[in-house]
């Protein structure tokens, strides 16, 4: 495990916090205003504004915290420095902190944010959000474990109904970034959950399956799209984070906590039909693991203790098979850190 500079976790800490400051100033620039909106007890905050016609139209802004109220407060005040964000990434990728992004990736994940994607609380999921926990645990990772090609991104189903903001189709804003997408329809279907491009760079859209198998795409309507729901999901996007993408001047997206990601790839890795995803699931979940049990050892006892929550069967059983398949010292910390022994 190689330790980032403080000075480096400092910028990373200063960058992310600028690009939160710009989601709220952008669209407070818009004439308008911001209100909140009462759903189901919690309080969450929308920007409101008049079209040529005299009718309102809102967005999503997020549930209301201390954080996003001085924000909104000071929104007026706020300027997007796009230079300064630009050194900022440039500083973090030539020392190694985090490694570059594809350009024609970057490119489809800054569309994607500039459309509002991450705004409406998608989760940007797989190695591309593996990518950013080195700057946000303080660490290098592997450069083995953070290769892909591939865009995944996962919302809740519920929450792309509840949030009241639906964005064009999002073929309308791939076609923007690169007019070669199309959509991949699966047998049976015309709601396509994925697209590609002519040079092969996917983008997937999932999203939990909880209950019985699905196998039809589920319509997700805040994002314009059709998704794969998938099985263990609904633990891995729960309560997300915020990061990073270190493209232009720095692309803002949620990904999953590093510790829900950490046991999710050991699940995963045990129920993969391709094989040849497995070493990279377990490098990745090692890594992870590594720093979290020094760091961080509350949370990987509690997010283990959460495997065995609401209804769930058998995850800690599957969660300690993986953990077999890991180098044994780190295995054997993570054992006592949640108090379990395997065979």
């Amino acid at each position: 495990m190689r330790r980032l500079p403080l000075t480096l976790q400092t910028i990373y800490v200063d960058l992310l916090d600028k690009l939160l400051d710009d989601e709220v100033a952008i669209q407070g620039r818009e004439e308008g205003s911001f209100a909140p909106k009462t759903i189901k007890g919690r309080v969450y905050w929308y920007h409101q504004r008049r079209n040529a016609a005299g009718d309102y139209s809102q967005s999503y802004v997020g549930p209301e915290t201390p954080e996003l109220l001085t924000r909104i407060q000071n929104h007026k005040h706020l300027t997007a420095a796009d230079r300064m964000r630009r050194d900022m990434i440039r500083a973090l990728t030539r020392s190694g902190t985090v490694p570059t992004v594809n350009a024609n990736v970057g490119r489809v994940l800054q569309g994607l944010a500039d459309s509002g994607v991450f705004r409406l609380r998608s989760v940007l999921v797989g190695t591309m959000a593996y990518q950013t926990y080195g700057p946000m645990l303080g660490v290098r990772l592997t450069s083995a474990s953070v290769m892909t090609e591939d865009i995944d991104v996962a919302q809740f189903r519920s929450i792309s109904i509840a949030v009241e903001d639906q964005l064009p189709p999002i073929l309308t804003t791939l076609k923007k970034v690169d007019p070669s997408f199309e959509p991949i329809l699966r047998a049976f279907s015309n709601q396509p959950d994925a697209y590609i491009t002519a040079d092969k760079l996917k983008v997937e859209f999932l999203t939990p399956m909880r209950g019985p198998v699905e196998d039809a795409p589920v319509p997700l309507p805040a994002l314009g799209t059709a998704s794969q729901p998938l099985r263990f999901l609904d633990y891995l996007i729960y309560q997300e984070r915020k990061a990073v993408i270190p493209y232009g001047a720095g692309i803002l997206v949620n990904v999953p906590d590093p510790m829900r990601y950490a046991w999710h790839k050991l699940i995963v890795a045990e129920r993969r039909s391709m094989h040849e995803k497995i070493p990279k699931d377990l490098v990745q979940a090692e890594t992870l693991f590594e720093v979290l049990v020094e760091d961080r050892p509350d949370d990987v006892r509690d997010m283990w203790e959460e495997l065995a929550t609401e209804g769930r069967r058998n995850w800690q059983q599957i969660a300690l098979d993986g953990l077999k398949r890991i180098t044994p010292t780190i295995r054997d910390r993570v054992l006592k850190v949640i108090d379990q022994k395997i065979d």
